[in-house]
């Protein structure tokens, strides 16, 4: 059992919790991830960590409440335990010899990408971030993204914070500024990555995503994660999260996607008419 010590409301429907977990903390990496298992009979879910503390032993997890699994999450608060919590998983983020790097983050993808950008700064790259948002009251981490970044450009939908607009489009401002990058790091939905890519392809600018699809036991057995990748199948849990975004095959990725999208909606439902019926 991994006790939740903190719990925070990020915003309406993204939750950060650190959880007790000394021997994950003591190995993890950024770009890594864990399944989870909120209840013994719960599905079990991947999410990359969002921070570590080696020190005190805890990962940092941050989530969007999107289905059943996330929903009975986010249903426990501190004090609870989190009945499995396995890890560190997949391959750690490659950021040794980066000197100049633009991370690029949306949504809830922004918690994938702040360790990340984390780690690169402390290992003397300059780093662009480039983070965007529905709306204002969607915005996470802006501070720990400012400490973590040369250059931070918030980009909202809406205009209600930041700039209005999307983050192709600052992506594409600060290339043509004149800034090299050795590389950009795109973590976020798979139709932000596809098109962040379809401009960094356009420039010759090396480009990494985070791939993070549907995942069942996280080393490759059972296939549930697999993607294309340069014409080669891939499996995301073993072979990655990180992989070539030049090379993804991402309508592929968002068909097998969708077609769990009305099974999820159904649990969806049956656990909110669950939880209304206990708080009945």
């Amino acid at each position: 059992m991994f006790e939740i010590l903190e719990k925070t409301a990020l915003n309406p429907t993204v939750t950060k919790m650190v959880v007790d977990a000394p021997l994950i903390a003591k190995k993890a990496e950024p770009g890594q991830f864990i399944i989870f298992r909120a209840t013994e009979d719960g599905e079990r879910v991947p999410l990359t960590i969002a921070d570590f503390d080696r020190d005190k032993g805890t990962v940092t997890i941050i989530f969007q409440i999107v289905g059943r699994a996330t929903m009975d999450l986010n249903a426990l608060n501190q004090g609870d335990c989190i009945h499995d919590f396995v890890g560190p998983l997949g391959v750690p983020s490659h950021v040794e010899g980066l000197k100049k790097v633009c991370v690029v983050g949306g949504g809830v993808g922004c918690a994938i990408a702040y360790p990340i950008a984390k780690k690169l700064h402390s290992l003397g790259c300059e780093v662009h971030s480039v983070v965007g948002f529905r709306n204002k009251d969607l915005l996470i981490l802006e501070d720990e993204f400012r400490a973590a970044s040369d250059k931070l450009v918030i980009m909202t939908d809406d205009g209600s914070y930041g700039e209005k607009g999307l983050v192709t489009a600052a992506l594409e401002r600060l290339i043509t500024e004149g800034n090299q990058y050795d590389e950009a790091i795109a973590i976020g939905p798979l139709v932000m990555m596809k098109f962040v890519c379809a401009v960094t392809k356009k420039y010759n600018v090396k480009t990494v995503v985070s791939m993070n699809p549907i995942m069942i036991d996280g080393t490759g057995m059972c296939g549930g994660c697999r993607l294309t990748v340069g014409g080669e199948t891939k499996f995301a849990c073993v072979d990655g999260p990180d992989f070539d975004g030049h090379l993804v095959d991402f309508d592929e990725a968002m068909s097998r996607g969708a077609m769990y999208r009305d099974f999820e909606q159904k649990a969806r439902e049956e656990g909110c008419n669950l939880l209304n019926k206990e708080v009945e």
